[in-house]
């Protein structure tokens, strides 16, 4: 159902209002009217006849037409009965204002879900309960309690699960200048959910930038659409809170355990375009660059600095961000060096001194405009006895071109005012600190890097999809739903993966004729669904070289197991052939409950293990959104290769991890899975797979 009557409706009602101007029915009917909004206002309650000038009415029906959006400022206890009225006067839009639904218990929570179902069956949409209202400024409707209303008319709408944080936002908005459109607090979202204001904004002409702030997705592949596709025409910012959260879920793989809430959202925004904002600041800082410049065509940012110490301070925080610290070409550096009558390093950041004149300031930006290595501009002045901070401010704004953006860092207080104003107004970002500045810049160059991508192009691979079929329907069947190695890898070799010749012996002389049979070397492994980690308990041997120490070291391992463990069931001990060595890596899947399969990557050992170095990725994945998980991670490096070492095949590692990606999409059976250690070699060695564990769902039983 349209969202259009509810926020761009011909007429209101509120129904609550009030005398008493500490009401929220008091403060939103005023609003309405001192906003100007231009349609009818229509005033709700039994016995005032007439409020701030305007006609009210004992009911909606008293009304006596339709009406297209009604504002319910009425406390908890009577909304559902308000809400039912509304059907009577075909009402498109819903605002519930009042809290006391679903966050404080069961009951009410009951009550909601009665509240939402009604609204449904009579194509009504509901904003709300437990919210601040909404504001559409290019129809002058302000259907908020909020004291303040936005001073300026923009591209930039807000929306937020937070009511206290929309009027936040609004006042930082008023404080850097910054226009707004929209400002829609979603409150429970028992309807409108952040999904549905994504997919409303991203169709809205008057909208240009998206802020949002949530504490939880609830629809995550509807919000996964929505999200990509407003993405693909205009920024979507958010701040994500509840970041310390646990897993949903307990889990028992590596992958499981160090997948979180919080790495499934960072995974949702990465796939969708989303740039996420890490703190509050961060939200507003990142709007304002992105609805005032122009994004950035690469990662070389130019630093101008009038002191030494804030330039040091940005060119750090630049080059922690990812991006690069610009070097300007010979012949500018020559250039400005006859137009400043001093010297000028081609390494960025460019002092241009203390006693910087704001021409000395133009002269700079303008150069750097003009080269091709330079991809945005950080400005920086500190104070001092010769600056003239006011005078620089207007020099420099009126110096831009538009086509590469400038984000400016004027440092200090009460003495910067009237120059942060002057750049502000003239549609220049401007910062307290470098990092803020960079934090933006980096914003703005993650979008570009998006809306660049390549098409999503996944490979569908050849796999023996029938023999997973069966395997896992086997093991659903019988209720042993974790994986070992044996039958882990019949599934992954059904799907491509290399896995090293082997069999399971069940004695002594099996031992021995499997090993004989592959050719030593061997490794030999115990078998047990009751043994999670196998070399803790002595259950790995390695480099068995012959039939002797084959058959002894099978009778040393069940010996050490059993007095260790007891109660263990032991299926045997697998026997395989020994893998080349090469670095070891560890791929994985985890399926969130919201958005589905999230891959994992990182390298083996300390990198898992203590360091947590892993990235994760939603699948479906791309060749190229696998080869960025490599990237992404902090030891990326050693997969290159460092000290006269080779780097491995990195299109070997991203083709598993796009082989995993379509196994657990065919599968949804498959919870979590870890392939732990994935040995890679040099280029041309084909990884191996050199232990996996899988967990699946129970069957579900038929009602």
């Amino acid at each position: 159902m349209s969202l259009n009557k509810l926020f761009d409706p011909a007429n209101v009602a509120v129904v609550g209002v009030s005398q008493d101007a500490a009401k929220a029915g008091h403060a939103i009917f005023k609003n309405l009217i001192e906003g100007g909004f231009t349609g009818e206002i229509i005033g709700v309650h039994p016995t005032i006849n007439e409020l701030l000038g305007v006609k009210c009415y004992e009911s909606l029906s008293a009304y006596g037409q339709d009406i297209d959006l009604v504002v319910i400022a009425l406390p908890q206890r009577l909304v559902k009965e308000a809400v039912e009225e509304c059907a009577a006067v075909h009402v498109g839009g819903v605002v519930v204002i009042a809290s006391g639904f679903k966050e404080v218990g069961e009951e009410e929570a009951i009550l909601e879900q009665e509240i939402t179902d009604f609204c449904a069956r009579h194509n009504i949409r509901l904003l709300g309960p437990n919210c601040l209202g909404f504001i559409n400024t290019d129809k002058q409707l302000n259907a908020t309690f909020a004291r303040n209303q936005p001073t300026a008319v923009g591209g930039i709408s807000i929306f937020s699960q937070s009511g206290a944080l929309c009027s936040v936002m609004m006042d930082l908005a008023d404080e850097h200048y910054l226009g707004l459109s929209k400002v829609i607090s979603i409150g429970n979202k028992a309807d409108i959910a952040g999904a549905d204001v994504l997919s409303y904004l991203a169709a809205d002409e008057k909208t240009k930038v998206i802020v949002g702030y949530l504490e939880d997705i609830a629809t995550g592949k509807n919000f996964i659409k929505a999200a990509e596709e407003a993405s693909s025409q205009k920024p979507v910012i958010i701040l994500k809170s509840g970041t310390t959260a646990a897993g949903l879920r307990a889990a028992s793989s590596h992958t499981g355990v160090l997948a979180s809430e919080d790495s499934a959202y960072g995974a949702v925004f990465k796939r969708s375009g989303v740039i996420r904002a890490d703190s509050f600041e961060a939200l507003m800082d990142v709007a304002s660059a992105l609805s005032l410049q122009p994004l950035p065509k690469g990662d070389n940012v130019l630093i101008v600095t009038n002191s030494g110490g804030p330039g040091i301070l940005a060119a750090d925080a630049v080059e922690k961000s990812g991006l690069h610290v610009a070097e300007l070409d010979e012949s500018v550096t020559n250039f400005l060096a006859d137009e400043l009558t001093t010297p000028v390093s081609s390494n960025s950041p460019i002092d241009v001194l203390g006693d910087a004149a704001p021409e000395r300031y133009v002269s700079v930006i303008q150069a750097a405009q003009n080269d091709e290595g330079v991809d945005s501009i950080l400005v920086i002045l500190s104070p001092q006895a010769m600056s003239k901070p006011a005078e620089t401010a207007e020099a420099i704004a009126g110096c831009l071109d538009g086509v590469k953006p400038v984000v400016a860092v004027f440092m200090g207080g009460a003495e910067l005012l009237p120059a942060r104003k002057v750049l502000t107004e003239a549609g220049l970002p401007n910062y307290k600190s470098p990092e803020r500045a960079v934090i933006a810049i980096k914003g703005m160059r993650a979008y570009a890097n998006w809306k660049a991508r390549p098409p999503r192009l996944v490979t569908r691979f050849r796999v023996n999809r029938r023999r997973v079929e069966r395997i896992l329907t086997r093991r659903q069947r019988t209720g042993n739903l974790q994986l070992g190695e044996v039958k882990g890898k019949d599934v992954l070799g059904a799907y491509g993966f290399k896995v090293p010749d082997g069999a399971l012996a069940s004695d002594a002389e099996e031992a021995r004729e499997i090993a004989e049979r592959i050719g030593f070397p061997v490794a030999m492994k115990i078998v047990s669904p009751d043994i999670v980690h196998k070399s803790d308990l002595g259950g790995v041997f390695l480099n068995v070289a012959n039939v002797e120490m084959a058959e002894d070291t099978y009778e040393l391992m069940n010996l050490k197991i059993r007095k260790k463990t007891p109660d263990a069931l032991i299926e045997g001990v697998y026997i395989e052939k020994m893998i080349p060595k090469g670095l070891e890596v560890i791929i994985g899947m985890t399926r969130d409950p919201q958005f589905g399969p999230m891959l994992m990557f990182g390298l083996g050992g300390i990198f898992v293990e203590v360091m947590k170095d892993v990235t994760f990725h939603l699948a479906p994945i791309t060749e190229q959104e696998a080869i960025q998980m490599l990237k992404s991670t902090k030891s990326y490096t050693m997969l290159q290769g460092r000290r006269g070492q080779e780097g491995v095949d990195l299109s070997a590692i991203a083709s598993g991890l796009q082989r995993i990606s379509q196994l657990t999409t065919d599968f949804p059976q498959i919870l979590e899975l870890d392939i732990n250690p994935f040995i890679v070699g040099e280029f041309g060695a084909e990884p191996v797979v050199a232990d996996v564990r899988m967990t699946l769902a129970a069957l579900q039983e038929k009602e």
